[in-house]
């Protein structure tokens, strides 16, 4: 159990870490991968060559005999919503750390960036039924909440439902957002309320997954357990047709995931748990742009 000096020491660590990644990194590639809510208008100006004539403002030109033309600018503030997945299934790791311990150190990352981009950001945490919301809000005391949450949060529930989590955003967010999807994706079935948000919203699915949950290692027998339903089994990696039913199991729930993903028009992310998020996510916004 981590102490209350444990986690004011967690929390520092990965502001410092995610403040570093957001100067060095994200600084313009977040910025310009996603758009504000439209433009307002700022001022007038007198008309010069090139301007567009749809944007003449036609009553103070006639005051003052010269034509002059409106000047817009893009309305910045965003709302970020973080979508994550606390089910057991995430308590699992073999290489370098647990897929909770990824989801966490990127959504602390990401909420960094929208703060520091004076943008709101807003959590959904969620297993197989809601577990706690925190409203959309600015600042860096807000991210830090945050953080705290993401560190302490002790989920009421083992198992995962996705579609719940949708709904409960769709229901929450009347303002169009950025909803970023944080999990593991063992679930179906949440394929046509994904489909209602990505309408509406800039929805990015972050799928982290463990190099074990794709494949098996060679080494006799094992007991399996599923962390979300307790059930166990045994299994013999041995086998190279036992081994190739797994990740077959793998590719199939991924391309399910991908399927969903692309009929709502959104986007999905693969990240395993040994990989380099911070490049995966870098070129992912680079490309957005």
């Amino acid at each position: 159990m981590l102490t209350t000096a444990d986690i004011l020491k967690k929390v520092r660590e990965l502001e410092i870490k995610s403040r570093k990644v957001t100067t060095q990194l994200f600084t313009g590639e977040y910025h310009s991968a996603f758009k504000g809510k439209g433009m307002s208008f700022r001022e007038v100006k007198e008309y010069s060559a090139g301007d567009d004539v749809r944007f003449i403002d036609w009553n103070v030109s006639a005051r003052y005999a010269t034509p002059f033309s409106k000047v817009f600018e893009e309305e910045r503030e965003l709302v970020v919503m973080l979508l994550i997945d606390t089910s057991a299934s995430n308590l699992f790791g073999t290489v370098g750390r647990r897929k909770k311990d990824l989801m966490i150190e990127m959504a602390a990352t990401l909420a960094f960036s929208a703060i520091s981009n004076n943008d709101k950001v807003g959590v959904i945490f969620f297993s197989q039924k809601m577990e706690k919301y925190i409203p959309p809000k600015k600042g860096r005391e807000h991210a830090l909440y945050i953080v705290r949450e993401l560190l302490t949060l002790e989920p009421k529930n083992t198992g995962t439902n996705i579609d719940e989590a949708i709904k409960y955003f769709n229901n929450t967010t009347r303002q169009k957002s950025i909803a970023f999807i944080l999990s593991d994706f063992i679930d179906t079935g949440y394929d046509n309320d994904l489909k209602v948000i990505g309408k509406r919203h800039d929805v990015i699915g972050l799928k982290v997954y463990d190099k074990m949950d794709m494949q098996l290692p060679d080494i006799g027998l094992l007991q399996l357990k599923d962390a979300e339903s307790g059930a166990t089994k045994w299994i013999d990696s041995s086998n190279p047709i036992v081994r190739n039913n797994y990740q077959q199991h793998f590719f199939k729930q991924s391309e399910l995931s991908k399927k969903y993903f692309r009929q709502a028009g959104a986007e999905l992310l693969h990240i395993r748990t040994d990989q380099d998020y911070i490049k995966i996510l870098q070129q992912f916004f680079l490309r957005r742009n």
